[in-house]
């Protein structure tokens, strides 16, 4: 009953709060994304070394990109709320859209569709664009604070999405979706677990990458599109993009590289502040033994 009870008014919290104009929301944002950055030292730490590391700016020129970036992080909170909770009508208005004809293509000719999208700009918007449009499966890896959980299935499987956890059961929905010749979608760059990934390069280093995606595609002769939501000034919305992935040798390095390409289009918009490139409990590092090793 209390559970239900919290739910319940964060819900209707959250809902109240996605009522605020777009604006609003990301200028709290930006100021939540610095608080967050004083507040967390390992935080802030990492951010400006993904950043540095990643040579999509000049030494001298890294800090701009830094400040741009906090900010942007910032927004990608507060957006959420909207994102999950604001009224169908407003969410539409957000979105512009000129390539929903390379998804259309693809599903004429009958192809299931993966759908690829980074955790870069507005991207929770993505998968309700395209189940407006389209019948969509979407992964997701339950938060570290339970109370999130109900919550992020609400607001994703919103616009009729079918939302299924990143187990062995979401990975054989998963299938069976593309099979029958549906769509599923998940987010390409996060660290999976042990035995779910291998190592391949992302920006120059070594990052713990998904299998899943080749494996996806190697099973059901799948197209697989990226996806992403550019983040527009002032609070105008997101413009949403699709582009056609080449399937031919398609691996854990092109996905990477894939990625890489979206994120230098506007790179305060990925969230540099992700652990990306941590090792997963049980996994052998890259080139290097376990530590326990000796």
């Amino acid at each position: 009953m209390l559970i239900f009870l919290r739910e319940t008014v964060l819900q209707t919290l959250f809902r109240l709060i996605a009522r605020l104009p777009l604006p609003w929301l990301h200028a709290l944002g930006a100021a939540l994304g610095w608080i967050a950055y004083g507040c967390s030292p390992s935080y802030a730490a990492r951010l400006r070394e993904n950043i540095r590391n990643s040579k999509l700016c000049e030494p001298a020129d890294c800090n701009e990109l830094i400040r741009r970036a906090v900010a942007e992080s910032g927004k990608g909170v507060t957006e959420i709320v909207a994102l999950w909770f604001a009224p169908d009508n407003r969410i539409r208005g957000w979105a512009r859209c000129n390539t929903w004809h390379v998804a259309e293509q693809a599903h004429a000719r009958g192809q299931g569709i993966v759908f690829l999208t980074p955790h870069f700009g507005g991207f929770e918007i993505c998968a309700q664009y395209i189940a407006q449009r389209m019948p969509i499966t979407v992964m997701y890896r339950p938060p570290k604070l339970r109370w999130l959980e109900p919550l992020m299935i609400a607001g994703r499987s919103r616009c009729g999405a079918a939302v299924v956890p990143a187990t062995l059961k979401g990975v054989r929905a998963f299938f069976r979706a593309l099979k029958n010749g549906q769509a599923v979608g998940l987010l390409p760059d996060q660290t999976p677990g042990v035995g779910e990934g291998t190592w391949a390069a992302f920006f120059g280093r070594p990052a713990y990458t998904m299998t899943l995606v080749t494996r996806l595609q190697a099973s059901t002769g799948a197209a697989v599109i990226m996806v992403h939501a550019e983040r527009l000034a002032s609070g105008a919305g997101y413009h949403i993009h699709f582009e056609n992935l080449p399937v031919e040798n398609f691996a854990e390095f092109s996905m990477n590289r894939a990625i890489e390409d979206v994120v230098r289009r506007c790179p305060e918009q990925y969230l540099w502040g992700y652990n990306r490139y941590k090792t997963p409990a049980g996994v052998l590092p890259e080139g290097g033994r376990m530590k326990d090793e000796g």
